[in-house]
């Protein structure tokens, strides 16, 4: 952690968490799972072998810097609402949080943080409340924001970023967001806001900002 780059203590208003491999470990292999559905769909969508989908999924997303996938395929694969809405429900099935335990220490640590706290997910509403529900933690995020709140856009949108903080009438540089992907952090540092990477295994020792490995060090970040 670089210390000349910490949030001053009683200056946040919000705090922003990020949902999938923050809130829970990205050891539980769920993402991996989501990841695996995306280039299913989009191997079968596009008639491609499931190798070459994911090479293009991944050359498009970088080309253009897109935050999800689901903007490359609106954009340039040519989805409209229906095939969005089958795709999300395809990469999101019912039962993909069933692995997840309820995590009463997370519960306690974030009702002991002083700012009240929203989610900013660039999954759909539904994924995020069975993500909530199974942690046992749904209550203590009456925020959620979307990628269908923010317009089937997500992070590092710069327009995201600011329609969240807008809906949560706050400025960026007094809402802190958490997150496990450092070009979402990159963003929104670059709006004025504070950004805390999330580095669960230590990858990114050399980050220029604020960095923690768990999530019980944000005491330490907002003075609780």
């Amino acid at each position: 952690m670089h210390p000349a780059t910490e949030p001053a203590a009683g200056s946040i208003e919000y705090i922003l968490f990020d949902l999938d491999g923050t809130l829970y470990s990205a050891r539980w292999g769920l993402e991996k799972n989501v990841s695996r559905r995306v280039n299913e769909y989009i191997a079968r969508y596009l008639k491609l072998p499931m190798e070459e989908a994911w090479a293009l999924r991944k050359e498009g997303i970088r080309a253009r810097n897109y935050g999800t996938t689901l903007e490359w395929l609106r954009a340039e694969k040519g989805f409209d609402e229906a095939e969005t809405d089958r795709y999300l429900a395809y990469i999101h099935p019912e039962d993909e949080a069933d692995a997840l335990p309820p995590d009463p220490a997370l519960r306690s640590l974030l009702l002991s943080l002083g700012p009240p706290r929203a989610l900013l997910t660039n999954s759909p509403r539904e994924h995020a409340l069975r993500i909530l529900d199974k942690l046992d933690l749904a209550d203590l995020f009456p925020l959620i924001f979307d990628i269908r709140r923010n317009g089937l856009k997500g992070k590092p949108d710069p327009g995201v970023y600011g329609a969240v903080c807008a809906g949560l009438g706050a400025r960026p540089e007094s809402c802190m967001l958490v997150d496990d992907v450092v070009r979402y952090i990159e963003g929104f540092r670059a709006l004025g806001g504070l950004g805390v990477y999330f580095d669960e295994d230590n990858s990114r020792p050399e980050f220029p900002g604020p960095r923690i490995q768990k999530l019980e060090e944000l005491k330490a970040l907002t003075g609780d």
